[in-house]
């Protein structure tokens, strides 16, 4: 394919339906990026990030960073996509199987990219059509995954009545990206954003609002793809932090933790800071252990 047909591809959210459409694009892009980029700019202060920079066909504009310990290249992909095929349909009984969660996260994380990266290509004047697509379809991504897992997930409102003295005077209304059921019963409210940039704060006050309304404290999970953007000019590019550590830190101390949050690729302090590493883990967590505690 070429970037003009990856284009016209991505922009109609109709071609991704199934986990499968997901990986069919995927293979696409890193076919078209094995020998049809204008150059490859590695980051110059976090090395593990690159910048794939298009020819004419894609105005010169160079991507967000990808994380080259995570993407996965397409002599690999082939064998990534068996695998996770098979964590999907086995998911219950990988618990162990580190290498296989390993692949479950970088697999996710490599076909959302490729749509990301394909619609930074995108001239700047269409740049926020480009991140309501892309975080539109990493929402679809995340929901169609876990409906693969077998549980029942949708996106839309959920009605809290609000009750004084035994009667109930109105109804309020709160919208979220995934609200898991069983029994016909709300078992955990998740949101999936791309990154946490300018969101954080709504995901800790929206559980805290909704628990301390209903009087249940119903889980919350917060899912995220990355945190981090390209900083510097062409071709001095690096990376900056998206994630708000002071903000993070302090909800979940003073306000409420959040019952779950899950990110395909972990900052580095999230690894290091001993508040962020309890409550911040890998994506292949919620799939694996997880959701089935909240079910």
């Amino acid at each position: 394919m070429k970037l003009s047909q990856l284009l016209k591809y991505v922009r109609n959210k109709e071609n991704f339906k199934t986990v499968e459409d997901y990986s069919c694009f995927c293979e696409k892009y890193l076919t078209f990026i094995y020998d049809s980029l204008q150059a490859v700019i590695v980051s110059q202060n976090e090395t593990q990030y690159r910048f794939f920079q298009y020819k004419k066909d894609g105005n010169f504009n160079v991507t967000r960073p990808i994380n080259s310990d995570l993407l996965i290249f397409i002599n690999e992909f082939s064998s990534s996509r068996n695998t996770f095929a098979y964590a999907i349909k086995n998911i219950k009984d990988i618990s162990q199987e580190t290498e296989i969660r390993k692949t479950i996260n970088k697999f996710i994380y490599t076909c959302q990219q490729s749509i990301g990266a394909t619609l930074d290509a995108l001239p700047a004047g269409e740049s926020n059509t480009a991140r309501k697509i892309n975080g539109d379809l990493f929402e679809r991504y995340i929901r169609i995954i876990l409906v693969e897992l077998g549980i029942s997930v949708r996106d839309g409102i959920i009605p809290v009545p609000i009750v004084v003295n035994g009667e109930e005077l109105f109804q309020m209304v709160y919208q979220h990206d995934l609200i898991i059921e069983k029994d016909d019963g709300l078992k955990a409210i998740g949101s999936v954003k791309t990154s946490s940039k300018d969101r954080l704060d709504k995901m800790f006050i929206d559980k805290f609002l909704y628990n301390r309304l209903t009087n249940i404290e119903t889980p919350h999970f917060a899912v995220f793809l990355h945190d981090v953007q390209r900083k510097g000019r062409e071709p001095e590019f690096g990376v900056n932090t998206t994630f708000l550590t002071g903000h993070f830190k302090g909800y979940t101390v003073k306000l409420n933790p959040l019952d779950g949050v899950y990110y395909c690729d972990l900052r580095p302090v999230m690894r290091s800071d001993s508040i962020l590493k309890k409550n911040i883990r890998t994506l292949d967590c919620l799939l694996v252990e997880d959701i089935w505690k909240f079910l």
